[in-house]
């Protein structure tokens, strides 16, 4: 196939579907230099670029909502549901707008994760669309009362056009999906030499004595990191610009760096339900130590992947806000299975595009 362009629409919800999504289209881009990747997000360009070494198109485009969140906890149902309305009373416009652009492009392949417009975008253009994911958004919204159920079937009706589902860990059923194949876990590497991030970030301690804070692109609101105090002999790294100046906090501003680059060196991650956190830390054996969440319904299927797979503490949005982090004094619980996740998604996804050109690179 000579025109190799894929047309890549990311979910319009926080950065982790950016983030994995990113990382198959960087191992795509990888085994298949020629590749023309068009990353269709709402995501920031920055947040692509950790991910995707070469060069690629930024097309700033939004097809679903996800949930609108004031913060990782906080979510907005009324505004998630009159701006879902809007997209589906516009979708013809969408559609066609983005129909005539991947003409002019050459778009060969769609992928998505997982905005449901992306099925009817190909259908219409006459090319497949693969999907990634662990849940659709109707799984969600089918919580969420009567308001919510004629959104939910119209976006199961979208996803019964997919012509192929990569089904990654800690899923749903996702049955809504004509074709499925399960691959391993997706989500970033590292990709700095750990003496040059304990060299440029000051990094004195000892792994055992390291702990990483992250919350996702939208951070959480109030973050007792007074906290921190409590623990002297501990050093905490947080990607938050805006958390305070406390002598043991590295506060890592640098775009540059992500959560996943500081991984090896800290004994935990504390983070909130998210599937790339999980997935990331879950490939490089990190323990994990999450909050709950309530009211979404991914939160439940992933905090018990967690569990499974990886050493862990869950603990409530109460404790983590408490005065005292007590929590961190308490012995981590081993896997509850002896059964390994599959760590290779980014490139079983990533091949089987190589493949659908017809061309030879293999990881």
């Amino acid at each position: 196939m000579s025109n190799l362009t894929v047309y890549i629409a990311i979910t319009n919800h926080g950065f982790g579907h950016a983030a994995r999504t990113a990382a198959i289209a960087g191992q795509l881009q990888k085994l298949l230099p020629s590749v023309k990747l068009i990353m269709v997000t709402t995501a920031p360009k920055w947040l692509l670029e950790c991910y995707i070494d070469g060069d690629f198109s930024y097309r700033q485009r939004g097809f679903d909502v996800g949930v609108v969140q004031a913060d990782s906890l906080k979510m907005d149902l009324d505004a998630t549901l009159a701006k879902w309305q809007n997209i589906i009373a516009s979708k013809d416009e969408i559609i066609a707008e983005e129909v005539a652009f991947c003409q002019e492009q050459g778009v060969s392949l769609v992928f998505a994760d997982l905005p449901p417009l992306a099925t009817l975008i190909a259908k219409k253009l006459g090319v497949p669309c693969w999907m990634s994911g662990n849940f659709g958004w109707d799984f969600i919204y089918r919580d969420w009362g009567k308001e919510f159920q004629a959104i939910a079937d119209w976006i199961g009706e979208c996803y019964q056009q997919c012509d192929r589902l990569f089904r990654v860990p800690m899923h749903e059923s996702m049955d809504r999906f004509p074709v499925i194949e399960d691959v391993g876990l997706t989500g970033g590497d590292p990709k700095y030499p750990l003496d040059k991030i304990r060299d440029k970030f000051n990094l004195t301690q000892p792994k055992e004595r390291t702990i990483l804070l992250t919350f996702g692109g939208l951070s959480l609101d109030a973050i007792p990191y007074q906290n921190i105090d409590r623990f002297p002999g501990y050093q905490f790294i947080t990607l938050d610009a805006h958390a305070p100046d406390l002598p043991n906090l590295v506060k890592v501003v640098d775009r540059a760096y992500r959560p996943v680059d500081f991984m090896p060196l800290c004994d935990r991650v504390v983070s909130k339900p998210g599937y790339s956190t999980y997935a990331e830390a879950l490939k490089l054996q990190i323990p994990i130590v999450s909050l709950t969440r309530t009211g979404f319904a991914e939160s439940e299927i992933i905090l018990n992947g967690m569990q499974d797979y990886g050493y862990h503490q869950v603990i409530s949005p109460d404790l983590f806000f408490a005065d005292n982090w007590d929590f961190l004094n308490l012995p981590l619980q081993p896997p509850r299975v002896s059964a390994k996740l599959a760590t290779d998604g980014n490139c079983s996804i990533a091949s089987s595009i190589v493949d659908y050109f017809n061309v030879n690179p293999s990881c």
